[in-house]
């Protein structure tokens, strides 16, 4: 008969700790047992089944029940590395941080990294209304940089076009005024750079981006020609005037002030002003929003136009590549067909170009290529190559088929 493989090991968990009456049972049923005349059988795997062992490691789920006579004795858990991946800021912390930078995104050699910055800002949902203007500084610090470092260099395209394309979400944050200069702005710092691609798709898509921002521009009329180019000096100019009548009225006004009204209470009186000069007060403040408003759009339709202008040197300037060339030769000619919707400069800018390309245009028509030479594919450069070359119709033999590897092969 085989061993039993549990002799030896500790009873069941049930026959640890019995209730009180099971101890009692077992007493009372020991005492009226009758003797067995057999003491101690051997132990068979057949008669008596082995005790079920219970693993160590499992806990019991008593332990996970709330006791009713104390706190619940719940296993303290296992520590978990965890890594913290986002950061709450307050609107202040995040307000200092675009304050710094701004601060520091003028700098050609920071501003790669100040840009990655803003970056992570717009993809953390930091700006918002109440923080949209600060954010709103750091476009145009970046954009302060362009005079001296325009964005279409090699050294600062990527961050201009990974910046300007990722503020494009926070359009809902800005107000009127902001998401005009932001459009404004993205023809400059997305669109151009997307014209220096090496991708013939992407090319294409951005001269037909192009070509729809033409058609959305209003005709431009006579006066345009002259306001346009004056609009944001006159109001400059405007501007500096009234400051300097506001501070030269300041000291008569407050003297006629003090001699009819010493204490100043007379404007906390009510009906101390005339209905006259309230009406008169409210229309000079209308019509000045509405001034305001005229100058904003035709600076923005001034800056627009001469993005637009910008972008079609820079495709002309890559006619070269052949690839190119009929994008461009599609993407001026609509722009010479909606020359009226430019100013008289920039008419004359657009007139040159389609002059240009379309002398370009009769060149490749006759064979010869941008640089005045004739225009020749892969096949005709090797037929050109090899018209005098002496081949052999044996293999492994001179270049020039004169046989003099015949001794060498033997």
């Amino acid at each position: 008969m085989a061993d039993n493989l549990f002799e030896g090991l500790p009873p069941p968990i049930s026959a640890i700790d019995p209730s009180p009456e099971t101890q009692l049972y077992d007493a009372n049923t020991t005492q009226n047992r009758p003797s067995d005349p057999s003491p101690n059988p051997p132990a068979s795997s057949s008669s008596c089944p082995p005790p079920v062992i219970k693993s160590a490691l499992k806990r019991p789920k008593t332990a996970l029940e709330p006791n009713p006579t104390g706190p619940a004795t719940a296993p303290a858990p296992g520590k978990r590395l965890r890594f913290k991946t986002t950061t709450d800021a307050s609107e202040a912390q995040v307000m200092e941080a675009m304050q710094k930078i701004a601060s520091h995104i003028k700098n050609p050699t920071k501003f790669g990294k100040a840009a990655k910055l803003a970056i992570q800002l717009i993809q953390a949902g930091s700006v918002k209304a109440a923080t949209s203007d600060h954010f709103f500084a750091i476009l145009e610090a970046a954009m302060s940089m362009s005079s001296s470092t325009p964005c279409t260099d090699p050294s600062v395209r990527g961050d201009y076009h990974a910046l300007f394309s990722a503020a494009q979400s926070t359009m809902e944050c800005l107000n009127k005024k902001q998401k005009n200069q932001l459009s404004t702005w993205t023809i400059q710092a997305v669109v151009a750079n997307d014209l220096l691609t090496d991708d013939s798709f992407v090319f294409s898509k951005t001269a037909t981006q192009i070509k729809e921002a033409i058609s959305n521009l209003p005709v431009a009329t006579k006066e345009d020609d002259v306001e346009e180019a004056e609009a944001l000096k006159v109001h400059e100019e405007n501007t500096d005037d009234e400051h300097q009548k506001k501070e030269n009225a300041a000291p008569a006004k407050e003297k006629s002030q003090e001699e009819s009204d010493p204490f100043g209470l007379e404007a906390f009186l009510p009906g101390s002003l005339k209905k006259g000069e309230r009406a008169k007060g409210k229309n000079d403040v209308e019509s000045k929003i509405r001034q305001d408003e005229e100058v904003e759009a035709k600076s923005f339709l001034k800056a627009q136009r001469e993005a637009l202008t910008s972008c079609l040197e820079i495709a002309a300037h890559r006619y070269k590549i052949p690839w190119c060339q009929t994008v461009i030769d599609i993407l001026v000619k609509h722009a010479f067909d909606n020359v009226m919707r430019f100013t008289s400069q920039q008419r004359d800018a657009i007139g040159k170009l389609w002059a240009s390309v379309r002398e370009q245009q009769n060149r490749r028509k006759q064979g010869k290529s941008v640089s005045g030479k004739l225009d020749v594919n892969g096949f005709e450069w090797l037929q050109q190559k090899y018209a005098n070359e002496k081949i052999s119709i044996r293999h492994s033999v001179g270049a020039s088929g004169d046989r003099k590897a015949q001794q060498w092969l033997g």
